[in-house]
């Protein structure tokens, strides 16, 4: 993770959820010039930042460098409606799934037909909050590099960043890094819940379930080799683990399964879209 130097730009943070609490977190930690959080929930913020609980609490003069939309996307509308007619010419980094650059702009055009957004779109996950995410971004080709440092530095403070070229690939990410911690939490799940089926008492087995994907995750994290050849150098010819990978490896197990779930996550975010 890139380290910053100074503050991060100043937000209006719009939904306050799993995905907005989680980067806010982590923006917290690293330090914000003085921000506002749109949350109808109560939170505690420290000073100078501000929780307002609809857009008519945000102060008056308050002009953020980026709005973060964090909603959920089939709820987006009329918040990027009352966002127009507040803040005209907004840079809006949205973390929405499916809802695609040019969608958000005629939405907000639609606020206010003077108004003149630029639209960068990210998927984060989860880990931001521990400064542990990943992050897809794509922005139009109108957005200027400056906009572009803003929103990359924002997600750069709460984990790592990749850009595309192409707005479509966002759904791809969005299958793999976006929904991807929760296919690595249902592992644990299982593998705990197997442990104790093998008769380890439940804290034991929990451990050894997460601890064991925490160390696996950051050796592959660390190593210059891929994960193939990470796999092999585990698995001895006929051995224990060698047992295991016939049962996962075989066609119909998770090279089928894998595949399917990714892209019916990638399917869903394209039906978001519409």
């Amino acid at each position: 993770m890139s380290k910053q130097t100074s503050p991060l730009p100043s937000i209006l943070l719009v939904g306050c959820g799993q995905m907005g609490g989680a980067m806010l977190e982590g923006w917290l930690a690293h330090g914000l010039k003085p921000s506002v959080i749109l949350d109808r929930h109560d939170r505690t913020l420290p000073a100078p930042h501000i929780l307002a609980h609809t857009l008519d609490d945000v102060p008056a003069a308050f002009q953020p460098d980026v709005i973060i939309l964090a909603v959920k996307p089939q709820k987006a509308d009329p918040v990027l409606e009352a966002l127009a007619q507040r803040f005209p010419n907004a840079v809006v980094l949205s973390v929405m799934a499916g809802r695609t650059v040019e969608n958000l702009t005629q939405r907000y055009k639609h606020g206010n037909p003077q108004a003149n957004p630029v639209v960068i779109r990210a998927m984060p996950n989860t880990p931001c909050a521990i400064g542990a995410g990943m992050s897809g971004l794509y922005a139009p080709p109108h957005a200027t590099d400056a906009q572009k440092a803003q929103c990359d530095a924002l997600l750069k403070a709460v984990g790592d960043t990749v850009w595309v070229e192409r707005e479509k690939l966002i759904d791809a990410l969005t299958a793999i890094s976006g929904s991807g911690p929760a296919y690595l939490f249902l592992l644990a799940e299982l593998l705990e819940k197997a442990g104790t089926e093998l008769g380890l008492p439940a804290e034991t087995a929990r451990t050894l379930a997460r601890k064991t994907i925490y160390g696996a995750g950051a050796l592959l994290n660390q190593s210059p080799a891929d994960a193939e050849e990470l796999r092999r150098r585990v698995t001895s010819p006929g051995g224990t683990t060698a047992e295991a990978l016939k049962v996962f490896m075989a066609p119909d197990a998770w090279p089928a399964a894998v595949q399917r779930a990714t892209a019916a996550a990638a399917r869903r975010a394209k039906e978001l879209s519409t």
